[in-house]
């Protein structure tokens, strides 16, 4: 499965200008809080991306089958960890995975598989670590407690919880999940690729959603012509009616 290879290719590749950790994966797990996991203004050490500070606040999910990609599991800190924070910086998290092609069927079923993929971030509560979504805003942004900081929490424990809630999917070969905080990343051309994944995920539902569709009125079109086998998903929906 191509759809996302361009676009991981591409997040690599902006990721390789900047000096990148990578993070113990935890044999004890953080506690996780489940819906309970509420950090109040009053209880925060600090927010990532909040919405007060106008800094960049971005998560994005890609799918692939291409072990060159991602070969174990792994977690990747690009900036500072979370007790050494001192005030609110940008926050962006990025999420690989590497998935047995043949499981994750087509259709409606490859649709709902990705989906499934990328709602692990909701489903994911660190005690503490509070994440919170505006999908209008297209922002993902974090609020950490004085508690959790005072534990020693740190993205490593983050990053384990994430992977652990992964491969609760039997699809999900490995993953490599991505923080990053610093203050001179390229944000935008971080948002362009998000969006670009996004818009991947879009067109898949919109080829299997649509019972008549003209490609020439289309405004995902450019998108079907430019990923690798996006067209191959639409002859197989067009040879199945």
């Amino acid at each position: 499965m191509k759809l996302y290879d361009d676009v991981i290719l591409d997040l690599e590749n902006l990721l390789k200008d900047f000096q990148g950790q990578e993070l113990e994966i935890k044999e004890t797990l953080w506690p996780d809080s489940g819906k309970k996991n509420m950090v109040l203004r009053t209880d925060m050490a600090f927010e990532l991306g909040g919405n007060e500070s106008q800094f960049p606040a971005l998560g994005g999910t890609a799918v692939t089958s291409n072990a060159d990609f991602i070969q174990k599991d792994s977690i990747v800190l690009y900036g500072t960890d979370l007790t050494e924070i001192s005030g609110e910086l940008p926050y962006a998290r990025l999420t690989f995975c590497r998935v047995d092609e043949d499981s994750m069927g087509e259709g409606e079923k490859l649709y709902k598989a990705i989906k499934n993929l990328e709602y692990v971030r909701y489903h994911v509560n660190p005690d503490g670590f509070m994440t919170r979504v505006s999908s209008l805003q297209n922002r993902e942004s974090v609020r950490v407690s004085k508690e959790a900081i005072q534990k020693n929490i740190s993205f490593s424990d983050v990053g384990t919880l994430m992977l652990n809630s992964l491969h609760k999917d039997p699809k999900v070969l490995s993953a490599k999940v991505i923080f990053i905080n610093l203050k001179d990343f390229p944000y935008e051309k971080l948002a362009s690729l998000i969006k670009r994944s996004d818009d991947i995920t879009k067109t898949i539902d919109h080829i299997m959603s649509s019972s008549l569709m003209d490609c020439n009125t289309c405004s995902l079109q450019k998108v079907c012509e430019e990923v690798e086998g996006m067209k191959e998903l639409h002859f197989k929906k067009d040879k199945s009616e």
